[in-house]
């Protein structure tokens, strides 16, 4: 499974982000090379973060400009990391998918000049950089298509200690009110999902922006909800959404979390997380293989306005 990116980078390194996108072709999946005249070389679509977006965001947009597709991120690819202009650059990459059936036509401009469709064994022949063939090495290495399944923890909520009435009445107070305004459009970019959650107003209300964004409704479900469920109910109704083969969203409690990251990994034979935990607003992103459910990759972000 692909190492998670770090909340932030240091200043010594410059971030960017990218994707291999892909399509289906007669002879199996083609991806998109672009050609950058400033180095007359042939690489994956990507580019650098703007101030404090998102590396999601980044790679969504990246690649939409470079291309001209709006872009769906799929299964989290392996980081390239090399020197750069005396500093050190770390690209986060995701394999992707057009969003559409037909988006823009490409348009040449002074960045990228040419975009080709290529199937994987003449890509390798084509790009530029060793990195570059690493990454498409791991990208045909794993299973092409997979749907995600999320775990999102609430918000923040301010102190249960303060709040006077009933628990799950407690709301988001700002901050997780602007996490989970920044959380919607990230958590779009892996696509629309089932929107299921605890029963609680903090967890709805994390929830709620993505769900309005994607016109998906939200069910809650007390196999999340904290005081009315037990570790057993929550991993079992997990595991029934990943045997569903359906993208999920599950919003629910610091206390759930770990133990659904622990299943869901226990399924697929896969490593724990060492620390399978979330802090408030923040989600894992579990690829799994659309033929049997695995795991194929896992990463963990935390909320735009967090970073």
């Amino acid at each position: 499974m692909a190492d998670p990116p770090p909340p932030r980078a240091p200043d010594t390194i410059v971030r960017a982000a990218g994707a291999v996108l892909w399509r289906d072709g007669a002879r199996g999946p083609e991806v998109a090379l672009v050609h950058r005249p400033r180095y007359d070389d042939w690489s994956f679509p990507k580019g650098k973060l703007v101030q404090d977006e998102h590396v999601v965001l980044a790679a969504v947009r990246e690649v939409e400009e470079e291309t001209g597709v709006p872009t769906r991120l799929g299964r989290r690819l392996p980081t390239s990391t090399y020197p750069k202009d005396d500093r050190l650059k770390r690209v986060d990459y995701w394999s992707a998918r057009g969003a559409v059936a037909a988006g823009p036509a490409f348009t040449p401009n002074s960045e990228v000049d040419e975009l080709a469709w290529l199937p994987v064994p003449d890509a390798a022949g084509r790009l530029t950089y060793p990195h570059d063939a690493g990454l498409l090495s791991a990208f045909a290495a794993g299973p092409l298509r997979t749907r995600p399944l999320v775990i999102v923890r609430h918000g923040s909520a301010g102190e249960k200690a303060r709040w006077g009435d009933a628990d799950e009445l407690r709301p988001l107070d700002e901050r997780g009110r602007t996490e989970a305004s920044g959380l919607a459009a990230v958590l779009a970019a892996f696509g629309p999902a089932r929107v299921i959650s605890s029963a609680t107003v903090r967890c709805l209300g994390t929830v709620l922006p993505y769900a309005r964004l994607i016109c998906a409704g939200v069910v809650a479900d007390r196999a999340f909800t904290i005081g009315e469920t037990a570790p057993d109910r929550a991993r079992a109704r997990l595991l029934d959404l990943v045997a569903d083969g359906a993208p999920a969203l599950v919003c629910t409690h610091g206390e759930i979390v770990a133990e659904l990251v622990t299943a869901l990994c226990g399924q697929s034979g896969e490593e724990v997380p060492e620390d399978p935990g979330l802090r408030k607003g923040e989600f894992w992103v579990a690829h799994l293989a659309f033929e049997d459910g695995r795991v194929a990759a896992l990463e963990r972000h935390a909320p735009p306005a967090a970073l």
